[in-house]
């Protein structure tokens, strides 16, 4: 056998072999049963429900689907609206104080959807169609909500702030007029990460890293396989609001809402932003926040609050007056 043809044997061979050692991976780990008691986020700031129910009302998304969102309309059709998107494993439900506050006297419009794939009955829980639907989803909101000439301002807590940095970085990008980012999640290996999230995350690294490969041969077959699950406390998920948890994601939902593999890349792309997080934060390091992201835009206010953890922050009345501050610079710019 002369080299050129050992050469190609051995080519050939080593392709063929990729995708049975990404399947390998891929099903060398499956999700272990969910410990309730197991440490994890903090919980006691949003439980009991909220007082104000704000009730969900549907929108169609680009495929037709019946989506939900909350919202607080405002007085004025030239008054700015707010997207806010909630974290991973949970719902708009939980933003609704939030949201009220953001609302202020009614000189901002509010919406807060239930993204595909989560709340109290969602077509399949945990799970999307596609890489990206999600910001298909989104995008069609705000084009349902968005008047003439109004301004959009897109915010999201945690996973959510991921999503908001992923929808600004990809083919939406010209949408926002500003973004909010509360303690947005970056990257698993981002220097703002910590372990497992604070223990609220556990994922399933080789089987990600396998359907990482397939999906990059072109390969989408297994892209609904779950690849992260979600400790909630056994109190949350024993309450009334447990029925709308959302303990698992599939490989696509969980891509789709993160931003992509070079992260500072769609960070880069942000438009002036406002990051808050809160010093006690469990999931993320919040110092890190600051230097991570001006480090490839220059755009960013950065704020970190005392004695606020990971989902305190959505209930704090100083993240609120921020907020609010930032939605009126964007708009007399």
């Amino acid at each position: 056998m002369n080299t050129a043809l050992r050469v190609l044997t051995v080519t050939l061979a080593i392709l063929a072999a990729i995708p049975l050692v990404a399947l390998a991976l891929v099903f060398s780990q499956s999700p272990e049963p969910a410990n309730k008691d197991a440490d994890t986020l903090n919980f006691n700031s949003v439980l009991p429900p909220e007082q104000v129910e704000l009730p969900l009302l549907p929108y169609k998304a680009e495929d037709g689907t019946d989506l939900g969102y909350r919202y607080i309309p405002a007085k004025s059709d030239n008054a700015p609206l707010v997207i806010l998107v909630h974290g991973s494993g949970w719902h708009g439900g939980s933003y609704q104080w939030l949201a009220h506050q953001i609302a202020g006297d009614g000189d901002i419009a509010v919406a807060v959807p239930d993204l595909r794939g989560h709340g109290p009955s969602p077509q399949r829980r945990g799970d999307v169609d596609y890489i990206g639907q999600m910001e298909d989803d989104v995008a069609a909101l705000a084009k349902q909500l968005l008047k003439p000439g109004q301004k959009l301002i897109l915010a999201g807590h945690s996973s959510g702030g991921g999503f908001v940095i992923r929808f600004a970085g990809g083919k939406y990008g010209g949408m926002p007029n500003g973004v909010v980012l509360l303690s947005p999640f970056l990257n698993y290996k981002a220097p703002t990460m910590r372990d497992n999230a604070g223990g609220w995350s556990q994922a399933l690294v080789r089987r990600a890293i396998g359907l990482s490969v397939l999906n990059a041969l072109g390969i989408h077959a297994l892209d609904g396989l779950t690849v992260v699950t979600f400790r909630f406390p056994r109190a949350v998920l024993e309450s009334p609001q447990g029925k709308a948890a959302t303990t698992a994601y599939s490989w696509r939902l969980n891509v789709s809402y993160a931003p992509r593999r070079d992260y500072l890349g769609d960070v880069a792309r942000l438009p002036p932003f406002l990051l808050v997080a809160g010093r006690e934060d469990e999931a993320f390091r919040a110092d890190q926040f600051e230097p991570t992201l001006s480090a490839v835009n220059p755009n960013g206010e950065y704020h970190v609050l005392d004695g606020v953890d990971h989902l305190g922050l959505i209930n704090t009345q100083a993240t609120a007056d921020l907020i609010r501050a930032y939605v009126h610079r964007q708009i007399a710019r």
